[in-house]
């Protein structure tokens, strides 16, 4: 007989063992941004490479950034980019030399280092503070290296045969920048610790912990820039034993007297700590943050990409931090020095749901809450009154006016949707999304065309990056129409939802109807009205009513032909074709159930990235990694429509995978074990009682049991041994009947399952710590 399970589901798997083996890996010095060690906390953060100019042997480089620290362009009109801070330089008596290893150890979010220079040896260890505005670097040294120091240089004063080590952009927009230096003491004149700003020079007293040194700068282009424009640094060195010292640097935004304040009471609170207990706090955060949900494949490669990008969304943004611009914290030369929304937001923020991890989301819903106003006002006046809009490019404080690139912010919207649908958050919906939505779309209707037809039809907008240096404008532009239908479409069950009654629900209504369907021809879906995809278009654009809108879906054989005849045609043509493009076709496959493709798209994007997982075009950008890790995640678990779908493209080679509290649409959490090709089990926990349908891949009946309390159902007498049998319907989905906190496993057959959720076992000839500086040889060496 069965009987309900009190336990849930059990977790083999040693955490800090299993993350070791993707921790990046150096056997030689990095010496570029596309190979370099990086950390960072969600504001600062730092690239840590060497360089192989003869005078610079001796330096292993920090390359420090801070994400909100921009400057207004007086040059021309434009938003205000982002500016590199400086560099903290470790310098050594000796030459950087080999053997020399670099280590970012993922679960403890820590860079270590053992540095064989020709005069000795200096091991290392850094990291920024997951929960103070701090970063801190420890050392200890040889004999032979007692000599080594620690240097700061603000960014006017590094030698150009470093600021330039990774190119020029003469795109970038550098302000004239003001240095100034000074001391700040603590002294004891009261019961209570005060902070003196001290001239240099000044004589000072005390243990050496008592001085911070601090660099102002200022970005000096004149009015009428405002006064706060610029940045402080402030740092300490504490000698623990004479081959031992940590050196603790933090940076602050703004150079008044207050942004001083801060970042000195930053330095002095982390130099009053126990170091050991200081670390313990900053390991304790991660250790919670990876802990959310598991993802584990048969593919070492590709399992060390997937934690990888966990490692940099955290380390790139938090909820109460700035939103994940193109760079995070590791700025480089780059035209791109600011925040993109034509794709670039989007896909950065992509895999944050479905991993459980939508405190990261949260800094993109604070960022447009808190700019909303600037979104009304970047559209024309005589629509403000009812709409709001997004251009291409801005800084953090989203001011962009809308011009042919219209459907920017209704595609941010598709995230904020998401972050709703994974939380069923009824609050974001009511006073964040909806009205958000509502004056998104709003812009939309200003521009409809009623033609002879009778069908409402756009004027020629652009589709983004068809077309670029052309400045392509096209009718009836698919990306245009996708979002405008699933906007009204989403506005409609909003209303539903909330049980409210809007005034423009029968405008949505027409528009639903009369809207011109979307552009198709003999190669599939087309770029806009009477413009075929005619040549290289490295963007999904043309796409998105298939993916992420998934307006048009897999289950009926018409729409799968044309998604499948759109992504060959698209894909197809190469020319233009970038690390992103192979992201949206991965998933695209993925949504057509080809596993084996979706696997092949996701192979050739591990050619494109860097070796540290970053990813360079023109200049370094965030989002296409990231949306790699989307990929494999819809490889595994797909929950867009009204249905979760387990393992739905698992390449035919993954006989083993598993995953534990992924996060779906409608706020469930999912499990699930595949065993010599075939699904085990599928745990289920509704976190809101939403109605639940799964498509298991089995076929034939489905047994349901209850784990933890039991729910009600498990009680009733027809289903006195805890288990009910569950027939899918002809699309193989079952219907769980779930109330909040329920928590069910399916499987099938007579015997109840082990629920223990282990790592896949890894396919042979598997390279581990692929990532991190050039290691050809990894993909050869046996595990």
């Amino acid at each position: 007989m069965h009987n309900q399970h009190s336990d849930g589901i059990k977790l083999d798997l040693d955490w800090e063992s299993y993350m070791g083996n993707h921790d990046m890996e150096w056997v030689v010095k990095p010496v570029s941004w596309d190979e370099g060690a990086f950390i960072g906390n969600g504001n600062i953060g730092a690239m840590i490479y060497g360089e192989e100019h003869s005078s610079k042997r001796r330096v292993l480089r920090f390359i420090v950034g801070r994400t909100d620290i921009t400057a207004t362009r007086t040059d021309r009109a434009g938003f205000s980019p982002r500016v590199p801070i400086g560099e903290l330089h470790l310098e050594l008596e000796g030459m950087i030399y080999h053997p020399t290893c670099i280590r970012v150890d993922l679960w403890n979010a820590e860079a270590c280092a053992v540095l064989t220079t020709t005069r000795g040896e200096v091991r290392l260890r850094a990291l920024a503070h997951s929960e103070e505005t701090i970063m801190a670097v420890e050392i200890e040294t040889s004999e032979g290296e007692h000599g080594a120091n620690f240097v700061w240089y603000p960014y006017p004063e590094v030698d150009p045969v470093l600021i330039n080590a990774d190119g020029i952009n003469l795109n970038q927009y550098i302000p004239k920048i003001e240095v100034e230096r000074k001391q700040v003491v603590q002294r004891n004149e009261s019961s209570d610790t005060k902070i003196k700003i001290e001239t240099e020079g000044r004589a000072v007293s005390g243990h050496a912990a008592d001085v911070v040194e601090v660099c102002i700068q200022r970005y000096s282009q004149g009015a009428p820039v405002p006064q706060s424009e610029g940045c402080v640094s402030a740092w300490n060195e504490v000698q623990l034993s004479p081959n031992q010292r940590i050196y603790y640097l933090s940076i602050e935004k703004g150079h008044d007297e207050q942004a001083q304040e801060q970042v000195v009471q930053h330095v002095m609170n982390a130099v009053s700590q126990s170091f050991d207990e200081w670390v313990a706090a900053h390991r304790a955060w991660w250790h919670r943050y990876y802990q959310r949900s598991l993802i584990t494949i048969p593919d070492a490669r590709l399992e060390s990409f997937y934690w990888i990008q966990m490692y940099k969304l955290a380390s790139a943004t938090r909820a109460d931090r700035p939103l994940i611009d193109n760079q995070g914290p590791w700025l480089a030369p780059t035209p791109w020095a600011g925040v993109w929304f034509n794709m670039n937001v989007q896909l950065s923020y992509s895999p944050v749901y479905t991993a459980n991890r939508l405190d990261i989301g949260e800094s993109l819903v604070r960022t447009l809450a808190a700019c909303k106003e600037q979104l009304i006002a970047n559209v024309s006046e005589l629509y403000r009154d009812d709409s709001a809009g997004l251009g291409r490019s801005c800084s953090y404080d989203l001011r962009s006016e809308v011009g042919d690139e219209v459907g920017n912010l209704t595609w941010i919207c598709h995230n904020v949707w998401r972050q709703y649908r994974y939380s069923m958050d009824e609050t974001l919906l009511r006073e964040m999304l909806f009205p958000l939505l509502r004056r998104s779309i709003n812009f939309y209707f200003h521009l409809l065309e009623e033609a002879e037809d009778g069908k409402l039809h756009l004027p020629p907008t652009i589709s983004p990056e068809y077309g670029s240096f052309m400045k392509t404008k096209v009718r009836d532009c698919h990306y245009d129409l996708a979002l405008l239908r699933w906007g009204c479409e989403t506005l409609m069950w909003m209303c539903e939802r909330l049980e409210v009654t809007d005034p423009l629900r029968d405008q949505w209504v027409d528009v639903l109807e009369r809207l011109t369907p979307f552009p198709i021809d003999e190669t599939g879906l087309m770029v806009g009205r009477d413009t075929p995809l005619a040549y290289g278009h490295r963007h999904f654009s043309h796409l998105l009513a298939v993916f992420p809108l998934h307006l048009i879906g897999s289950d009926s054989s018409e729409d799968r032909a044309l998604i499948a005849r759109s992504l060959e045609h698209w894909i197809g043509k190469e020319g233009d074709l970038r690390g992103f493009s192979f992201t949206g076709a991965a998933s695209i496959a993925a949504t057509l159930g080809r596993g084996d493709e979706a696997l092949g798209y996701l192979q050739t994007l591990l050619h494109i990235i860097k070796p540290n997982t970053m990813y360079k075009e023109a200049g370094p950008v965030m989002e296409t990694p990231l949306a790699g890790a989307e990929s494999l995640q819809d490889m595994l678990l797909q929950s867009w429509g009204d249905t979760i779908r387990i393992f739905p493209a698992v390449p035919i080679a993954w006989r083993e995978a598993a995953f534990h509290d992924l996060l779906t649409e409608g706020a469930f959490l999912v499990s699930a074990q595949r065993e010599n090709g075939s699904t085990r089990f599928i745990r289920v926990k509704s976190l809101a009682g939403e109605p639940c349908k799964i498509k298991t891949g089995w076929s034939g009946a489905v047994n349901m049991m209850a784990i933890g309390p039991a729910p009600a159902w498990s009680r009733s007498e027809s289903h006195a041994a805890g288990v009910v049998e569950l027939q899918p319907d002809e699309r193989g989905v079952v219907e769980l009947s779930l109330v909040k906190d329920d928590e069910v496993v399916l499987y099938q057959g007579d015997t109840v399952p082990d629920l223990v959720i282990h790592a896949a076992a890894q396919i042979k000839q598997q390279p581990i710590r692929y990532f991190g500086g050039h290691k050809p040889w990894r993909v050869h060496a046996t595990r």
